[in-house]
């Protein structure tokens, strides 16, 4: 097992997750963190961390995996991050909005730490 970002962290990326992770497997997207699920320890530390439940066991993906996916991609292209930043000024207009990955997501990288 592995935890997963999934779609209430985008346009969100509130980051309190980054600051818990003993093993610094978060990478940044522009408006999206996403878990290497290679890296991963499966604590769990940062499951309760995250302010709008975005960071689920990958148990709790879609059917298809969709979200197993999107980490694993993301996770390989942007850049590592482990120190928590400041959530995008606009952050909470979109914390309880659904659908947000299909309407928002940018494949840009972050900036990382």
């Amino acid at each position: 097992m592995t935890y997963i970002v999934t779609d209430a962290c985008v346009k969100c990326k509130f980051m309190d997750c980054v600051e818990v992770c003993p093993v610094d497997c978060f990478y940044e997207g522009e408006n999206f963190l996403v878990i290497a699920p290679d890296e991963c320890i499966d604590c769990g530390v940062c499951e309760p961390e995250c302010p709008v439940d975005a960071i689920k066991p990958d148990t709790e993906d879609e059917p298809d995996g969709k979200w197993l996916m999107v980490n694993a991609e993301y996770a390989k292209v942007w850049p590592n991050i482990t120190v928590k930043g400041a959530p995008p000024s606009d952050a909470e207009q979109f914390e309880r909005e659904t659908g947000k990955f299909e309407k928002y997501f940018s494949p840009a990288p972050g900036k990382g730490s």
